[in-house]
């Protein structure tokens, strides 16, 4: 099973950034249906489905140890597949979560984190050739946001990409 931990976005954010894509993103582009847009914390990969109750665990835990905090969309970026919106996190409290999460899921033998430092993101696109668009940011109308929770996701892969479903959700200690 494909899993991953992430943070779900309020429904009046899905509503803006949704509508950005709409309008910012073209050509040969998979758009990230709104259904799927969160922030990444931690990305496990393939891992035994028993394994689960742990690493729900592990962010339970992050989450209700989490002292409030915003983010606020402050840049539009491209790798060489994903568009991505990158989210400043002014408290610093979104970066100690992951790092708490990541730091656990150590300790449990089942993540090895990056060597970059995490980068809070809503991927928007997925593509085969870099598309170099330069598009306004929705932060005009996107003022500063509480995610609405942390959950852990499964990601199945189709043809016609990614879906996530939820497996468990928790809420944010705000």
């Amino acid at each position: 099973m494909r899993f991953f931990l992430g943070l779900r976005l309020p429904e009046d954010v899905l509503d803006v950034i949704s509508a950005w894509q709409a309008l910012s993103l073209h050509g040969e582009l998979r758009v990230v249906e709104r259904e799927n847009l969160h922030v990444t914390l931690a990305f496990l990969g393939s891992r035994p489905a028993a394994e689960l109750e742990a690493i729900a665990g592990v962010l339970r835990d992050s989450a209700l140890a989490a002292m409030p905090f915003e983010l606020t969309v402050d840049g539009y970026r491209e790798t060489r597949s994903v568009a991505m919106l990158t989210l400043a996190d002014p408290s610093g409290e979104a970066t100690r979560l992951a790092g708490r999460v990541h730091a656990r899921l150590e300790e449990l033998g089942i993540y090895q984190r990056e060597t970059r430092p995490w980068l809070p993101h809503l991927t928007v696109a997925r593509f085969r050739e870099r598309p170099r668009l330069r598009p306004g940011l929705p932060s005009s109308v996107l003022a500063p946001f509480v995610p609405s929770g942390a959950a852990a996701f499964l990601s199945r892969l189709h043809p016609s990409g990614a879906v996530y479903e939820v497996l468990e959700s928790f809420s944010l200690n705000h």
